[in-house]
């Protein structure tokens, strides 16, 4: 059992990355589809399909993103910035800004998962999940 299932979905990405795999699978869960699903939106990744597996929410098979010439991973770092141990939270004026807006936050906010960027737009704050470059 996984006690933190959005740490574990980073490293799982991470881990591919690293060894140049090209599909990785991940356990699902809402939270981890929206994630994913920001993460295609944002162009850190090709593809993603959820399909129903053995457990009952299925799991998420992620297609990586590499650059054709050099074979590098399209996501540089990938960051847990909230723990379960030590929640960060920040209001729609606080949210980080990575790499001076060339990165992404993942927020967990009242409207849903989103971008530090959208979350600015929509004015509102939440639980900073995530820092993606």
């Amino acid at each position: 059992m996984h006690t933190d299932p959005i740490s574990d979905y980073l490293t799982r990405v991470r881990n591919a990355m690293m060894a140049g795999h090209k599909l990785v699978n991940i356990p699902a869960s809402n939270v981890l589809k929206d994630i994913t699903k920001i993460l295609y939106d944002q162009g850190y990744i090709l593809n993603y399909k959820f399909e129903e597996g053995d457990n009952p929410q299925g799991i998420i098979k992620i297609a990586l993103k590499y650059d054709k010439a050099t074979k590098v991973p399209a996501i540089r770092k990938m960051k847990r910035a909230s723990k379960p141990g030590l929640r960060k939270y920040a209001g729609s004026k606080d949210l980080p800004r990575v790499l001076n807006g060339l990165g992404i936050a993942i927020v967990s906010t009242s409207h849903g998962v989103m971008t530090d960027k959208q979350a600015r737009r929509d004015n509102v704050g939440g639980e900073v999940l995530c820092y993606i470059y």
